[in-house]
């Protein structure tokens, strides 16, 4: 067998898919190489479970906020049903239908552990036991995603702790369930407390989600409490333990309380899964991440045949990123292959910054939260003369007309030197359905004068652009 090909890609998730298209789209050969299940942590464990488990309890909200179908509403969530339509979004694991879509589209799978042996080598270690050596005659794409990190306190490795997974793919609702971490855990606090959870909730910090405006962290504790999760700021686990007999866990914490729970949810954050990947036959660090440029060539390699798209590079932790990644790279193999220069055209100068700042964030607590851009102090932080607009959402007539008793916030922040935005934040229901308007913003550097003659329909929540410029003078 021909183990040869122009491009290997190590891991099948949203990225590795991308790329492998689109090398074959450009009329070269590409193989890739899936330990676990093709598609990737973001279709079986993270982003399509998680919103199937969240979108049940934001829809009966909904209903029950317009009178007329809030009568209409007689009962409470389905916990079976609502784990069973999961289920057909992750195919509880069963990625056949999408290692067809690889091979109808030309792309070779090849099942295994892979790992780099030398430069454009990777040695795949099968389910079997066996070994098989690809070549790779123009690059080798590392995207093996993330992994769950795990906080240090003693006892939770000996547990049984959740991470993202078995918190996406639960088969029954935790009676008490206590979360540690920050998005992920503010998402699954919502997901099980509207499943009948009664969760609670340890945030090291006094506030939630670091880095985001003050106002979205705000709303989103305030829904979180709304729906009966007890949020314990400034406070950390030091110790976990599991009756043998009951099967009930005890979480020490910092402040001398002792919680007692039937689950404990770590998501604490990520790291790469380089541990594994062969990065030292290439003289490169194992278990670390991937520096690379804007065509995701790794640059603390000679030569321009490894790259990393994902997660692992570090640069935008997001699956739509990911695929963004992956098209970029794509373009600067099939360039150089070609013997062009890999710098020029649709990708240059915009990749750093739409995988950077300008990358959008959805978190689909109730409420919903979107960003894009920069936050105030960051923008000040960067030197920037800022000016920052708020708005009432709840104020807009659409929203009214929504949602009886919407609840939402919107904040620009305008670069008053260049007359642009660099920064949104939206709060509220479906907020994350509004952000991609503003993410147009700031990577197109529109300048305001010219957003205020983007007229948005009425009665939509949309209007709330209109609201926001007035406010800033236009």
């Amino acid at each position: 067998m021909d183990d040869t090909y122009d491009v290997v890609v190590i891991g099948a998730g949203p990225g590795g898919e991308v790329l492998a298209d689109r090398i074959v789209r450009a009329g070269l050969t590409a193989a890739v190489v899936e330990a676990e299940a093709v598609g990737g942590e973001c279709s079986y464990w993270a982003c399509v479970p998680s919103k199937a488990l969240l979108r049940p309890g934001a829809a009966l909200e909904s209903a029950r906020s317009v009178a007329g179908a809030r009568e209409a509403v007689t009962g409470a969530l389905d916990p079976a049903a609502v784990l069973a339509r999961r289920d057909r979004f992750t195919a509880r694991g069963d990625d056949s239908g999408q290692a067809d879509w690889l091979r109808g589209a030309g792309i070779t799978l090849v099942r295994g552990h892979g790992r780099l042996a030398g430069e454009r080598r990777v040695a795949v270690t099968t389910a079997a036991g066996g070994l098989r050596t690809l070549s790779a005659r123009r690059a080798v794409v590392l995207s093996p995603g993330t992994e769950a990190a795990r906080p240090s306190a003693p006892g939770l490795d000996g547990i049984g702790a959740w991470t993202s997974r078995e918190a996406t793919a639960a088969e029954a609702v935790p009676t008490r369930l206590v979360v540690i971490g920050g998005v992920v855990a503010c998402e699954m606090a919502t997901a099980w407390a509207s499943l009948g959870s009664a969760v609670t909730l340890l945030v090291r910090d006094q506030a939630l989600l670091n880095g985001w405006e003050p106002c979205a962290a705000e709303e989103v504790a305030r829904g979180l409490t709304g729906l009966g999760v007890t949020i314990r700021f400034g406070v950390s686990a030091t110790r976990a333990t599991r009756d043998a007999r009951t099967r009930a866990v005890t979480v020490e914490t910092d402040d001398g309380a002792a919680l007692v729970c039937d689950e404990v949810l770590l998501a604490v954050g990520r790291r790469p899964r380089t541990a594994d990947l062969g990065l030292d036959s290439v003289g490169l660090p194992a278990g670390s991440w991937l520096p690379v440029d804007d065509t995701c060539r790794v640059t603390s390699l000679d030569g321009d045949w490894l790259y990393a798209v994902g997660d692992v590079n570090g640069r935008a932790p997001l699956t739509h990123m990911a695929k963004y990644q992956a098209r970029a790279c794509a373009a600067a193999i099939a360039g150089r292959a070609a013997g062009r220069r890999a710098d020029t055209g649709r990708w240059q100068p915009w990749s750093a910054h739409a995988d950077g700042v300008a990358a959008a964030q959805a978190v689909f607590t109730r409420p919903e939260i979107a960003r894009v851009g920069l936050t105030e102090r960051a923008a000040r932080d960067a030197g920037m003369a800022v000016r920052a607009v708020e708005y009432r959402i709840d104020d807009v007539a659409g929203a009214a007309l929504y949602a009886d008793g919407y609840r939402g916030h919107a904040k620009l922040v305008i670069d008053e030197t260049r007359g642009v935005v660099v920064g949104c934040t939206f709060t509220g229901p479906a907020a994350t359905e509004l952000i991609h308007t503003a993410t147009v913003a700031v990577v197109g550097e529109v300048p305001i004068e010219r957003l205020w003659h983007a007229v948005p329909a009425f009665p939509t929540v949309s209007e709330v652009w209109l609201r926001l410029f007035e406010a800033y003078g236009l």
